[in-house]
């Protein structure tokens, strides 16, 4: 059986759009909240979710998305420090079992991942496959001597 998940997310960006899309075309129940009603635009045309124009750093914003009732919370907005600060507010203020939260900077996954803050970083997971393509690449014959 199917388990159909209630999902918001912040950020309608590239990534948030894309998630958004997918997760509802897979038959979630999603709402995407962002500050630009001009970012709704990228949500794909197969976009069965809800929309919520605002700021996600405000509560009346939150509790419209009823981000109470969500079982995963995913912020995907460009600026960690409101990732942060949303994440926190659904994990503390409104209980969601799963937050998930894009970070750029390295040094942060530490204090989200002590504030049970799932992270997905980006640059370091761009490194991660890039050095695997590297290592997986074949080597070229070379003669002896050569570079």
């Amino acid at each position: 059986m199917k388990h159909n998940r209630y999902i918001v997310i912040v950020g309608c960006g590239r990534l948030g759009s894309r998630l958004a899309s997918q997760l509802s075309c897979n038959g979630h129940s999603v709402v995407v909240i962002d500050r630009a009603e001009k970012a709704f635009d990228k949500l794909s045309v197969d976009f069965s979710g809800f929309r919520v124009e605002g700021n996600a750093t405000h509560l009346a914003v939150l509790k419209e998305a009823q981000l109470g009732q969500a079982d995963v919370f995913i912020t995907t907005t460009s600026d960690d420090n409101i990732n942060l600060m949303v994440s926190q507010i659904a994990r503390k203020i409104f209980d969601v079992p799963m937050v998930l939260a894009r970070v750029f900077d390295p040094r942060r996954e530490a204090l989200y991942t002590r504030l049970e803050i799932e992270t997905v970083n980006p640059i370091a997971t761009a490194a991660d496959l890039f050095l695997e393509a590297v290592a997986a690449a074949p080597v070229k014959a070379r003669e002896a001597g050569a570079p």
